[in-house]
């Protein structure tokens, strides 16, 4: 499951954004006083409890609410509900077809309503958010690499860290779901799988085990891709005028839990080692994309020929995301990160309040308070703002079978520094020495 065949690192860069007083003496109590302040006690109670029974979202009398502002009120209360775990009425949805199965084999026809149908019987989960899971992997044998498996872990770690300061679920894959779908094929099926398992997601957003989270506050802008199913980090001159194989990373992607995507990763599949076009496809890759040195098909190549050859048909869909580090290649990154840590700790110390000690749930808020102070900070290649992700496409931590054109020293100790980065946003050190989490 992870990216061990990882694609190869040629990647051009994205072209950056222009983008206390002591109390007063106390006077002496009478009893006229102690009456005058009982009665109004008692009317200010009322006052209170008169409001209270007003405002209240359940209140157990009529209420002179509207029809439509009680429905929105209803609403807004079912949207602060607690998820209810342990709903499941016996109404039949899709799970109790028989001919259900998560396999990608065997299309599934009518998604979009067999979602909408399970949510209807499971309101705690359609309160209109976009619900997002990630879904990560690695392979169930232990690592060649003496330190690989430590560097899945500390890999794992940092998703987990980021899913859990913005709310996201996460899903981590060790098995091969399909015998023949093996390495950078292998995330097909499992974020297949992943969408039947989840209808209650909007979206599923696949990150390779070697991509590491460096800004754990920035979020996802969803709101950018609601015309979109799918979207992926590369440029769009690379895909339509050079036609390169490397115009797009499949290493990190989003793809909407919808029968669009289902569509489409069927026909991406097919292009994969379990079809008897394997072959074959490999050889129409090559022929298509000049750059493309090795004669297997690979997912990200087949993305690359669905732009090109059936644009009409998919690429509407697609968003091709270069405005910032959606994923960005390590080798150009790690160098900048202790520059990148002097100017936020400069931040910090002209700015108190994004210094000041918060609790992990709101770190959001405290991402928008210091966004005014990042304008001048620009995007991706060149810019002094944290990148999002950052991607060690080449390195193969657990085979240890890196890319020749640097030395693994040189992979290892990028990861190490890149998550120590990553680590020390969630971890903060008191005036003390000591750490704590948020």
């Amino acid at each position: 499951m992870s990216s061990e065949l990882s694609h190869s690192p040629f990647q051009p860069p994205p072209p950056p954004l222009p983008m206390a007083k002591q109390p007063p003496t106390r006077p002496k109590t009478t009893s006229g006083d102690l009456l005058l302040f009982a009665g109004a006690a008692l009317v200010t109670l009322l006052v209170v409890y008169s409001l209270w029974s007003f405002l209240a979202p359940n209140p157990s009398f009529s209420s002179p609410l509207t029809a439509e502002q009680s429905k929105k009120t209803k609403t807004e209360c079912a949207a602060r509900e607690e998820v209810n775990l342990r709903h499941d009425p016996p109404d039949p949805t899709f799970y109790d077809d028989p001919e259900l199965t998560y396999s990608i084999e065997q299309p599934i026809r009518d998604w979009d309503g067999k979602r909408r149908e399970w949510l209807k019987h499971h309101p705690s989960f359609n309160w209109g958010g976009e619900r997002v899971l990630m879904v990560t992997g690695s392979q169930a044998t232990p690592c060649k690499n003496p330190i690989g498996d430590h560097l899945l872990l500390r890999f794992f770690k940092n998703k987990v860290d980021y899913c859990r300061i913005h709310g996201y679920d996460v899903f981590y894959n060790n098995v091969l779901l399909h015998p023949k779908m093996h390495t950078y094929w292998a995330k097909i099926p499992a974020v297949r799988a992943a969408m039947v398992a989840h209808p209650e997601a909007e979206w599923i957003w696949w990150v390779d085990s070697d991509a590491a989270f460096t800004d754990m506050e920035f979020k996802l802008p969803l709101e950018r891709y609601r015309n979109h199913n799918l979207v992926v980090h590369g440029w769009n001159n690379l895909i339509y005028e050079e036609k390169s194989w490397v115009a797009i990373n499949a290493g990190v992607f989003l793809i909407r839990n919808c029968q669009w995507s289902l569509d489409f990763m069927e026909v991406w599949a097919s292009m994969g080692p379990q079809t008897p076009n394997y072959k074959k496809w490999g050889q129409i890759q090559k022929s298509t994309l000049p750059d493309k040195f090795f004669p297997e098909s690979d997912d990200q190549s087949g993305l690359v020929y669905l732009l090109l050859k059936e644009k009409e048909k998919w690429g509407d869909k697609i968003y091709v995301e270069g405005q910032y580090y959606f994923e960005g290649y390590w080798l150009e990154i790690v160098g900048t990160l202790d520059n990148i840590t002097e100017k936020y700790v400069g931040i910090e110390k002209e700015v108190p309040k994004l210094r000041r000690r918060h609790a992990e749930k709101v770190s959001e808020a405290y991402a928008e308070k210091r966004e005014p102070y990042l304008e001048e900070a620009g995007y991706g290649r060149w810019s002094w703002r944290r990148p999002f992700i950052t991607h060690f496409t080449g390195c193969q931590p657990c085979s240890g079978k890196h890319n020749q054109m640097y030395s693994g020293e040189s992979c290892w100790d990028g990861m190490q520094r890149a998550l120590n980065f990553a680590d020390n946003q969630v971890v903060i050190r008191d005036g003390n020495g000591a750490h704590c989490c948020h």
